[in-house]
């Protein structure tokens, strides 16, 4: 498969799958979708590359002959896929005695995704009940030519690709997509034709009126906008030091940290990062180095404790503690939007970091 292009170049974030040649990409929003004509775009590939499932016995395409199939590449710190996961999730159980099956392959972009009981955790945690495929190896990424987090692929009852949609957004469309493929099946449909969902925390979609600052990963092979003063020294521990002055989307180090191809890890206590952004929320990608350990950490928002601003995973006075590898949601401030000074002190060493998300 091959997206289609994206209306707002604004709303495309990009991505690069670790410890793998394969490429990726964060979709935020695809253009306006026609449930009217479907057309046969391809035969439902094979799942015999997943390395494991949970919530079902393995699946295969030839066992899913005669059901409505609904396939979605997911992996669980991906913003973009934790505001589309509530519909697939409703829509999941809502037409579950209608036939239809969901399929959710995790197909991982950052090396702790791979650990599988990081994925169940996190599965059971964003209430992911359906059936997923382990795709720690990419192989049904690649059986299907993916490209993108998230993806969802429509196959009818005849195990025919009808559809597909990459990102966000046209929720109502895809919802018409099941419905008339269920429809062709010869299913009973349930009288609404839209699920109601109450949108809660990371599922919020991102406020794309005020957004300014693009999604960041912050190892030297990706990251932009580092300005503690004499930029950074690859894969060797440094004691950073943050500028006087920070512009829009620049951030900065200071303390004891190893920078490294894809995360940075802190080395000692009392290690601090500065962002400045301009967006509504704020997110961070980071996790324990060593399963198991906790790191506290403090948020302030322009040298102060964010209080009504604070995040899902901080309290009002900028509290947070670090548990497991996943994404936290720092920062969530009412209007008015403007540019902003973030500032995170890491209590305890041993904190990995790996990307800024916004929205």
């Amino acid at each position: 498969m091959t997206a289609v292009p994206v209306l707002l170049a604004a709303m495309l974030i990009l991505g690069t799958l670790q410890d793998s040649a394969a490429q990726g990409r964060h979709m935020a929003q695809s253009p306006a979708l026609d449930a009217r004509d479907l057309a046969v775009e391809g035969i439902l590939p094979s799942f015999a590359g997943a390395t494991g499932w949970l919530n079902s016995a393995p699946l295969s395409a030839a066992s899913l002959r005669g059901k409505v199939v609904l396939v979605e590449f997911w992996t669980y710190t991906c913003i973009n896929w934790q505001r589309v996961n509530p519909y697939v999730r409703a829509w999941a159980r809502k037409y579950a005695d209608s036939g239809l099956v969901v399929i959710g392959v995790h197909s991982p972009e950052f090396a702790f995704e791979k650990d599988v009981d990081n994925v169940r955790a996190q599965a059971m945690t964003l209430g992911v009940d359906h059936p997923i495929a382990i795709d720690s190896n990419l192989a049904v990424w690649r059986a299907f030519d993916n490209e993108y987090w998230p993806a969802l692929y429509f196959v009818d009852a005849q195990g025919r690709i009808r559809h597909h949609h990459f990102g966000e957004g046209e929720y109502e469309a895809s919802e018409q997509v099941l419905r008339k493929l269920l429809a062709e099946a010869g299913a009973t449909l349930p009288a609404e034709e839209r699920v109601s969902i109450d949108l809660r925390g990371t599922e919020v979609p991102a406020d794309w009126t005020t957004l300014k600052s693009p999604e960041n990963y912050v190892g030297y092979a990706r990251t932009e906008g580092f300005a503690s003063p004499g930029g950074f020294v690859r894969d060797k521990a440094h004691v950073y030091a943050q500028p006087a002055r920070l512009g829009l989307n620049e951030w900065a180090l200071s303390g004891d940290w190893t920078m490294k191809t894809g995360p940075v890890v802190l080395n000692r206590p009392d290690g601090r990062l500065a962002y400045r952004f301009h967006a509504r929320d704020v997110h961070l990608v980071m996790g324990p180095l060593n399963k198991g350990a906790t790191i506290r950490f403090r948020v302030l928002v322009d040298g102060k404790p964010p209080g009504a601003s604070h995040g899902s995973d901080v309290d009002e006075q900028g509290n947070g503690v670090v548990s497991a590898q996943r994404l936290y949601q720092l920062i969530r401030q009412p209007m008015p939007i403007s540019d902003r000074g973030l500032e995170i002190e890491f209590l305890d060493p041993g904190v990995q970091l790996l990307a800024f998300t916004f929205g």
